[in-house]
């Protein structure tokens, strides 16, 4: 099988037993990126959580100083006295029974949904459609309010909601190669620290075990814990 000239890179580069600084990782990531291609940069943390239990079944939401360099599409489900407040949050989609009827049918072109509490049980009959994908709202991350205008704008502006997978994996998007490594750093930071102060008051044993960032088509870099 022949070795490309990006796998000999990284194979004389990147030693995979090796546990890296923080600065290490990055510079090391950005040495990797593809210029034709803006990457999404990646983290996971393996933590020693089992989700099954609801207090450690971690979730997060959060703004990353930097966002996340993609483009959020939002749609709004909401009375008409909120249908303005909406739009001029923001948000690409707004209305009710003609979305709750396009959901039905299996339409889930969108990114991030917010709705009003009244309209929860609604939306709620919808969970075969909107569960598998991610899209079901929920109160701990801000995309059930009626406060629509603060949640749009959070969300238009990169807020991040992520949760611990059923082996422990927490894993999230925390930027793109066009940012600046100073900048990921930041992202990564920010994103580390909720991630430690979601820790279960309960838990006994080791709670972060490992972390690894990598970018869409670079190799998974280790970067060293304590």
């Amino acid at each position: 099988m022949k070795v490309t000239k990006f796998s000999k890179s990284v194979n004389e580069t990147l030693d995979s037993s090796k546990l890296y600084s923080l600065e290490e990782a990055f510079s090391m990531l950005m040495s990797f990126k593809r210029e034709s291609f803006n990457e999404s940069v990646d983290v996971a943390f393996n933590l020693g959580v089992d989700p099954r239990h609801a207090e450690e079944n971690i979730r997060l939401s959060i703004n990353l100083p930097h966002g996340i360099g993609k483009e959020v599409s939002v749609l709004a489900i909401v009375n008409a006295d909120k249908e303005a407040e909406a739009k001029d949050a923001g948000a690409d989609f707004v209305g009710k029974d003609e979305f709750l009827d396009k959901i039905k049918a299996g339409w889930t072109d969108v990114d991030k949904i917010v709705v009003t509490p009244d309209l929860m049980v609604e939306l709620g009959k919808l969970g075969k459609v909107l569960g598998p994908k991610g899209l079901m709202p929920n109160p701990k991350s801000g995309t059930v309010t009626n406060d629509v205008a603060k949640a749009i704008k959070e969300l238009k502006a990169g807020k991040l909601d992520a949760r611990v997978e059923k082996n422990g994996i927490l894993q999230s998007s925390i930027g793109k190669t066009s940012f600046t490594e100073e900048q990921l750093k930041e992202n990564f930071n920010t994103l580390q620290s909720a991630v430690m102060s979601a820790k279960p008051n309960s838990f006994k044993g080791k709670y972060l075990k490992s972390i690894s960032i990598s970018s869409t088509l670079g190799p998974g870099i280790k970067i060293g814990t304590e």
